[in-house]
């Protein structure tokens, strides 16, 4: 099922703009499908409801203060996808990660990205953990539940 790996719908959450575009090139270049872009936690919610993102992207601190937890909780729970945190604020993170799968920390490199994304495109193609976890990706308590890692 490595066919999962392109074609990937991605929700973009993120407030900075530079970022939230950066990120879309990064994700289109791999051949992912960007599905939108949110500033904050209710853009967030409505995108993840229109478009069923298979992946979201998600800050903790959005255009609306730090509500990037209770958005991403609801965009996982709800909607079904695969948060992954991008976040210079990992401490505001709650214990159990708000239903996410982990946490990649600003600043992050492009090869960091690319790296987190195609582990967890993998981990849903086959469902587990396949390959050797990237280095800047702090994977979530419950992560070897899910994935079976």
């Amino acid at each position: 099922m490595k066919g999962m790996r392109v074609g990937v719908k991605i929700l973009i959450v993120e407030d900075e703009p530079i970022l939230a575009t950066e990120l879309e090139s990064i994700i289109l270049e791999m051949g992912h499908d960007v599905v939108g872009v949110a500033a904050s936690s209710r853009a967030a919610l409505q995108l993840a409801a229109a478009s069923q993102p298979d992946i979201a992207l998600v800050d903790i601190h959005l255009s609306n203060g730090p509500t990037g937890a209770s958005a991403a909780r609801e965009i996982a729970e709800v909607g079904n996808a695969t948060v992954l945190f991008t976040t210079s604020n990992p401490e505001r993170l709650p214990p159990d990660f708000a239903s996410a799968c982990g946490v990649l920390t600003k600043p992050y490199s492009d090869t960091s990205l690319k790296s987190a994304i195609t582990f967890i495109t993998d981990c849903i193609a086959s469902g587990k953990a396949t390959g050797p976890k990237p280095h800047m990706l702090k994977l979530a308590p419950n992560f070897r539940e899910r994935w079976r890692a």
